[in-house]
C-alpha cells in the first residue's frame, strides 16, 4: 500500500482568492475511491488524478 510518505516531501499549493471561511473547505472527496484529499497538497492531488489508483495508507507521524 503506498503512503503519503512514499510521495515524497510535501508539495504545497498556493491559494487563488481569498481564503475558506472553513477549514473543511480545503478537502473533496475522491470520486474513484472516496477517500478525502487535502487540495493544499499537490502530491494527494495527482496521486487521486491516476486512474485506477488505490486510495494512499495512513500516513505515519514521527513524534
Amino acid at each position: 500500500m503506498t503512503k503519503l510518505s512514499d510521495l515524497g516531501p510535501p508539495i504545497p499549493g498556493k491559494r487563488h482568492g481569498t481564503p475558506p471561511a472553513d477549514e473543511r473547505d480545503h478537502f473533496y472527496n475522491c470520486p474513484q475511491c472516496g477517500q478525502k484529499v487535502d487540495m493544499r497538497d499537490l502530491r494527494q492531488v495527482v496521486w487521486h488524478e491516476v486512474p485506477g489508483h488505490k486510495p494512499l495508507g495512513p500516513r505515519l507521524v514521527s513524534g
